[in-house]
């Protein structure tokens, strides 16, 4: 067969008769899990995809677009990256417990475990803490593997028991375990970090450092080369208190103000899921949303605008946690599909120029 011969769409009925038992799996774990929140008296909410910002990290790409008003006047917008934005207005609003299914946008991304338009579920528990949501994820991920009649997650070859208990390690552990490297020597107090010495680290350990790497670019080589590769593997890993410089949306820990409450979950080496105990600060956050968008400025040339509306509902949001699970790659990882494209029901059409 001619290995550059053009692959069947998606619609084919024969690739269809392939991908169709993971797309059933695909719908049946969604059902169990909007039962799942239900009984947990999760309220599920709808969010609007349009939105005036995307988000405000450095290396997430959105899609643009304009809505013309009733006069024709042009304004900007964006399809959003996260229903967040939106979910905590929602916990501003006076909501408690909330879930969210949301079609989310972002560019520059497509392969085997990203797409440009994929399935995001968060949820939001008021006045509970961060560690709630590790506790959820462990359900979940069991309840998946349940549904579809499987005692395991696999990837590419890699499978992690959902019913074993989690693996959770710091992720300044988990530089020393499998880099060699003490990560938190190079972030002080106030949680300013030292680029320098992180570079000398990483240069002791034998790995790349270029001229024009900071501190997050050093951060990011090491955790994506030596501590990925370990996570999940056999059981699910929480890989927790990510460095205070990393924490996007999560506030400072009580136990040490150089890390944060954030915790990502892992399962076959793939990232599933990303949780926060929330940060309420609004000073705060806009300081972090604008040495995200300099950094975004510095590497592509480009800025995303801040949503006001989101930094004034702050004020008002009570303490919470939150977490954002790629649905997806959930559905792969509990019917064994390879590539993220098998359980979706459309995939997004490839530009060929």
């Amino acid at each position: 067969m001619n290995s550059s011969a053009k692959a069947s769409p998606w619609w084919t009925p024969s690739v269809h008769a392939d991908r169709r038992p993971f797309l059933i799996g695909r719908n049946a774990i969604q059902a169990a899990l909007r039962g799942f929140f239900a009984r947990e008296d999760f309220v599920e909410v709808d969010t609007a995809v349009l939105q005036v910002s995307p988000g405000n990290e450095a290396h997430l790409h959105a899609f643009a677009t304009e809505a013309l008003t009733t006069d024709g006047q042009k304004a900007p917008f964006y399809l959003h990256t996260s229903p967040e934005f939106a979910c905590k207005k929602l916990l501003a609003a006076g909501e408690e417990r909330i879930s969210c299914f949301a079609h989310v946008y972002r560019n520059r991304e497509r392969g085997p475990l990203h797409h440009p338009e994929f399935t995001m579920l968060e949820w939001y528990r008021a006045g509970e803490s961060y560690e709630s949501l590790m506790m959820d994820c462990v359900r979940i991920l069991a309840l998946a593997a349940e549904t579809v009649k499987t005692g395991k997650l696999a990837y590419r070859g890699a499978e992690s028991d959902p019913f074993a208990g989690p693996e959770r390690i710091g992720v300044a552990e988990a530089f020393e375990r499998h880099a060699g490297i003490d990560l938190l020597a190079s972030v002080a107090a106030d949680g300013s970090t030292d680029r320098d010495h992180l570079a000398a680290e990483l240069r002791r350990v034998g790995m790349r450092v270029a001229d024009d790497d900071g501190w997050a670019d050093l951060f990011s080589r090491v955790l994506v080369e030596k501590i990925e590769p370990y996570l999940g593997f056999g059981r699910i890993t929480i890989l927790d208190e990510y460095p205070i410089s990393e924490a996007a949306l999560a506030r400072p820990s009580a136990r040490d103000p150089r890390v944060a409450e954030r915790f990502e979950l892992y399962a076959c080496g793939v990232e599933l899921a990303n949780g926060f105990g929330e940060l309420t600060n609004a000073a705060e956050q806009r300081r972090r949303f604008e040495i995200e968008m300099t950094e975004k400025a510095r590497i592509y040339g480009e800025t995303y605008p801040i949503d006001e509306d989101f930094l004034a509902a702050l004020a008002l949001m009570p303490e919470a946690s939150g977490i954002a699970l790629g649905f997806d790659r959930l559905v792969m990882l509990a019917t064994g599909a390879s590539r993220i494209d098998q359980v979706l029901w459309a995939p997004v059409a490839e530009y060929r120029g």
